[in-house]
């Protein structure tokens, strides 16, 4: 029995306050559309992010619609069914701390995605 969840989820992946850099992981079938909306790579243009390699790093910022840039990162994709969860998952390597990582994480949420379940 498949018990994922069938909408997008998202959370950040490791602990408050202890690193230098934070994942969030967003997981399902909106989570490109979500990257989409957010990221930015350095080159290229935006509409490029729905090309990313499988399993590469790419770099470029998480920017908010109306406040700018909100950090530099590096984002990984990784499509389904080739991935953990066996459904589309992004994740985000941003900055650590707790005013970057919620930042991005409420940008997250704002664009679709929904907090994890523990």
């Amino acid at each position: 029995m498949n018990d994922l969840p069938t909408d997008t989820i998202a959370a950040v992946a490791t602990p408050r306050g202890t690193g230098g850099i934070a994942i969030i992981k967003i997981s399902g079938p909106d989570a490109l559309p979500i990257l989409r909306r957010i990221f930015r790579k350095v080159a290229g243009p935006p509409a490029a992010c729905l090309d990313l390699a499988h399993q590469q790093m790419h770099y470029g910022h998480i920017v908010h619609p109306r406040e700018g840039v909100v950090d530099e990162v590096l984002v990984s994709v990784m499509r389904g069914p080739h991935s953990y969860t066996t459904q589309d998952v992004v994740e985000i390597n941003c900055h650590g701390g707790d005013v970057v990582t919620r930042s991005v994480m409420a940008l997250v949420l704002a664009e679709g995605a929904r907090p994890a379940a523990p």
